[in-house]
């Protein structure tokens, strides 16, 4: 999507944090933005500002998790500015704790939001764009915890290993669409995401894992120094127009991915001890072949 200009976004978790700043950023390209937030505050304090840059932004209060909301929200858009051709699944929480002490509903409410939210804009909007069919983009928010968890990250961990996971099978299925697909992998944004379970449901509120006043200000301190989510959308944003399957600016993870690299290498046995290894391929070859023309098949592309 080299140019943007007049075209719609439509990105979720956009009243505040790393998702403000991809409205932002897309508003000042020109793009007609719809905000969808769970928090009304945040959509007021963000449409305060887009109203003084005169920009084309729409906000729609959201909970991520509830389908039939996604879809009204994707009819909305549809009526106020037209067919969305970028998506930016953005919204995310997340709760630090051990596994062994966490709760169904720990899992229930990060999952939710996390992966069941993503999957719900997919399962809303990819359709529509493909209808459409003028191309576009998706821009799926994961994490550097999607390839490295740290203790206490489990799941928040798991849910952005999905995200990850689920960003690069899409971009194999959407490539004959012309619609991109691309997974932001940031390290420490300075935004208030240690906020996110102001935003937790009753429901699904049992847990061992209580966040306090002293936790909230060591986790801030830790996303302070991180990016500016306007500086970390700027990236999003040259991804978008060259098509970048990875959006990972930051680079004091270098050493991180050469050691997993390394690992993930040193685990795989020498194809010469193997030599039932040219049969595996040659069948998975096949099988690839054959998918690729049941593709073509039914989607003429």
């Amino acid at each position: 999507m080299k140019d943007l200009a007049g075209k719609v976004a439509f990105i979720t978790g956009g009243g505040s944090g790393v998702a403000l700043g991809q409205a932002k950023v897309f508003a000042k390209a020109g793009m007609k933005v719809v905000i969808a937030d769970i928090r009304q505050d945040h959509l007021d304090q963000a449409m305060a500002y887009f109203k003084e840059q005169n920009a084309q932004v729409h906000a729609i209060h959201l909970d991520v998790t509830d389908r039939k909301a996604m879809a009204e929200a994707a009819d909305e858009t549809e009526r106020v500015f037209g067919p969305v051709q970028l998506l930016c699944n953005t919204a995310g929480v997340n709760l630090l704790g051990p596994m062994a002490k966490a709760t169904y509903d720990d899992w229930d409410w990060i999952m939710g939001v996390n992966v069941g939210g993503v999957i719900n804009g997919i399962q809303t909007f990819v359709p529509r764009m493909i209808d459409y069919g003028k191309g576009g983009h998706i821009v799926n928010t994961a994490s550097m915890s999607s390839f490295r968890p740290l203790l206490g990250t489990g799941i928040y961990s798991t849910s952005k290993f999905a995200v990850r996971g689920m960003s690069e099978a899409l971009r194999i299925e959407l490539e004959p669409y012309n619609i991109g697909v691309s997974v932001l992998c940031p390290g420490a944004v300075n935004t208030n995401i240690h906020e996110a379970v102001f935003t937790r449901p009753k429901h699904l509120s049992n847990t061992n894992n209580h966040v306090g006043e002293e936790e909230m200000k060591r986790q801030k301190a830790v996303l302070e120094p991180g990016l500016d989510p306007v500086v970390l959308a700027e990236k999003v944003l040259e991804a978008v127009k060259d098509n970048k399957l990875y959006i990972i600016p930051y680079p004091e993870f270098r050493e991180t991915f050469i050691e997993l690299h390394n690992r993930v290498l040193e685990a795989l046995p020498d194809p010469k001890d193997d030599p039932d290894m040219i049969k595996r391929v040659e069948a998975l070859k096949k099988h690839s072949a054959s998918r690729k023309y049941e593709h073509i098949q039914e989607t003429g592309r």
